[in-house]
């Protein structure tokens, strides 16, 4: 009954319909064109005229008066009837949404719809009540589903009926049958009401189709855009009867979406993001925002490193629950964790054998028992840095020994129980030791020294601060081909002929700090500039030098870059000169608290050599004063201080 309505001529128009009689009528399969109920609601907008209703009355019904008759039933006449009455006594959009034709009412829209016209004219069928209700005078488009298999009826609901129906912007066309959300729609037909309609949320119809080639078209270009992808697929040959509508709709769609959403990002990038978050940040800021953040901070690569230095709400209860859900953890940081007791660590190195690093300064309330857990349960154990911790004693380092074949990196300055005897136990347990630093630990000595030279052939970085070490022990360090940084900071008894050999035999030595030894001299310095031929970094901090160090530096080496003489009382103006003039190396000069050095000096050698950095008093302050202007920093801040 549709393709009969919709594409064979019986139109509003006088002119289309006497140019359609003289067409041959084609009679198109019924699923192709829209069913019966889309005549219905057409029929009893308010936008016809009743002379307009009329004239269609009377084309259908005088256009095959006799054929429909003549294969019309009483019973289905009566039956076409009723479902008008089902369909008036509609009252909620549910309702309309389940209005459901069996395939027996199927056949009596599609057989008997002329009969239904002749008994009872579309004009005469009222709108479903809750429309009447709400004073709407043009309804919506009612979803037809059919009942029974899906695969059955699918095909056969009307292609313009969907209940899958997206709500989409309207665009200013007129008469398009897409939800008004808000604002309402133009209506190019010049209906009154249109306001009404726009305002009760409900959408526009298209007209129907008035021929055979464009049906197709229409039914996708009105109701195609307003439905998912799945539902109607577009032919490619097709023009929808709202020009342009398709990319408008597509423009706005994307307005919609949230395209700033950080969480639109691969998984990937968020977590390279919350990689350079603390743990204090992930745990008390980011995981607090969703759960997928939540999920995101959990991540297994977020907790093989687990920094927990200076937090004080840390506990053993804390390094408990992390050792039973993290059983990966590679590195763990607990200084000034001063909550933490040997118990959690041991238990976290219960949990975790696979860790490699240990950080744990000045951890006071630790004992030896939580570094030999470590060396009991942690065969992978690489690093140890544990300074400043008082019960530390010999038996951890024993345990270490015994233990962490693999130690390549410890820290044990200011512990100062440690005494030769675990270090010497500690040298023959780990041979693949790199580097070793202890600082004012007043009962190491000589012993220790030979002990690490014979047994860590690999050692790179050493260093003795403070220590009762001379140099009986330092020419020991000799034997190490591989040494590369030496810190012999405050040893009371070095000799310039122990240091002038360690510098001649170690071709690899590239950082030597000498600081706060008042036994180095020029002639010292001079033998280290001309021998040391890898030598970057050279510091002569409180040293008895004068400006023939600073000569000698400038004329006789080519590498080395960093030189740091504060506080040489004897360095003047001259010497400052001559070794920013002569080097072509050098990249910073130290000569804090150098009194005999002029500013004005500096000032000039700063503009002339713009690729050295001088350090004095002045000099940091205009420096540190440009970083904080940098920084945004105003004086004007501050006027209150």
């Amino acid at each position: 009954m549709g393709h009969l309505l919709s594409k064979n001529g019986y139109r509003l128009n006088k002119r289309t319909r006497k140019l359609h009689h003289r067409k041959k009528k084609k009679r198109n399969c019924f699923l192709q064109g829209p069913c019966m109920l889309c005549f219905i609601v057409h029929g009893n907008s308010g936008g016809l005229d009743d002379d307009d209703s009329d004239q269609l009355e009377t084309g259908v019904n005088g256009g095959g008066r006799g054929r429909c008759h003549s294969n019309a039933s009483g019973t289905g006449i009566g039956s076409a009837s009723k479902l008008a009455g089902r369909y008036a006594a509609l009252t909620s959009p549910e309702d309309c949404a389940k209005f459901l034709l069996s395939p027996r009412e199927l056949a009596i829209w599609e057989g008997q719809g002329r009969s239904l016209l002749s008994a009872v004219p579309a004009k005469l069928i009222p709108p479903p009540a809750l429309f009447r209700s709400a004073g709407i005078p043009v309804p919506i488009a009612v979803a037809v589903s059919v009942p029974g298999s899906a695969s059955d009826y699918a095909e056969m609901v009307c292609k313009r009926k969907c209940a899958e129906v997206q709500r989409c912007t309207p665009c200013k066309q007129p008469r398009c049958a897409f939800p008004v959300p808000e604002g309402g729609v133009e209506d190019g037909g010049g209906s009154g009401d249109a306001s009404s309609n726009s305002g009760t949320g409900h959408c526009h119809l298209c007209p129907l189709p008035s021929s055979s080639s464009s049906s197709s078209s229409s039914v996708e270009g009105c109701c195609g855009m307003a439905l998912h992808g799945d539902s109607l697929p577009q032919s490619s040959d097709s023009s929808p009867c709202c020009p342009h509508h398709h990319d408008d709709c597509q423009g706005r769609g994307s307005d919609v979406i949230d395209t700033s959403s950080i969480n639109r990002l691969p998984s990937s990038i968020l977590l390279k993001v919350f990689s350079h978050l603390s743990v204090k940040e992930r745990c008390l800021c980011a995981s607090l925002v969703c759960k997928y953040w939540r999920d995101l901070c959990l991540d297994f690569q977020f907790w093989k490193q687990i920094d927990l230095s200076g937090l004080q709400q840390v506990n053993d209860d804390l390094l408990v629950k992390i050792a039973s859900r993290r059983q990966n953890v590679t590195e763990l940081n607990i200084s000034d964790c001063r909550g933490v007791q040997d118990h959690g660590v041991c238990s976290l190195a219960a949990h975790c054998p696979g860790l490699q690093r240990y950080t744990a300064y000045r951890c006071k309330q630790l004992s030896d028992l939580s570094l030999s857990s470590l060396a009991l349960h942690c065969p992978l154990l690489a690093k140890v840095h544990v300074g400043n911790q008082d019960k530390l004693t010999d038996d951890a380092l024993k345990k270490l020994g015994e233990h962490s074949s693999e130690l390549k990196d410890i820290h044990l300055g200011q512990c100062y129980s440690i005494t030769d005897e675990g270090m010497v136990a500690l040298s023959k347990g780990c041979p693949k030791l790199q580097r070793i630093y202890m600082q004012e630990n007043k009962l190491v000595t000589d012993k220790s020294v030979r002990a690490f030279a014979e047994h860590c052939p690999e050692l790179q970085f050493v260093g003795f601060m403070g220590c009762s070490v001379t140099s009986l022990g330092v020419i020991h360090l000799t034997e190490l081909r591989n040494l590369s940084s030496l810190d012999l900071r405050h040893i009371s008894e070095l000799n310039n002929e122990t240091v002038m050999e360690v510098v001649r035999k170690c071709r690899n030595l590239s950082s030597l700090n000498l600081c706060l030894n008042w036994s180095i001299n020029d002639r010292c310095v001079e033998i280290i500039a001309k021998e040391g031929r890898s030598l970057k970094e050279l510091y002569l901090v409180s040293c008895k030098i004068t400006d023939h160090a600073l000569i000698a530096i400038g004329q006789y080496s080519s590498t080395i870059e960093t030189v740091d003489a504060g506080w040489c009382k004897e360095i003047t103006d001259q010497g400052a000169t001559q070794i920013a003039r002569s080097s072509k190396s050098l990249r910073y000069l130290g000569l804090m608290r150098c009194d005999k050095v002029n500013e004005e000096t500096v000032e000039r050698l700063v503009v002339q050599y713009p690729h050295i950095v001088f350090s004095t008093v002045m000099q940091d302050c205009k420096r540190t004063l440009e970083r904080a202007y940098q920084m945004g920093w105003s004086p004007n801040t501050s006027n209150a201080s």
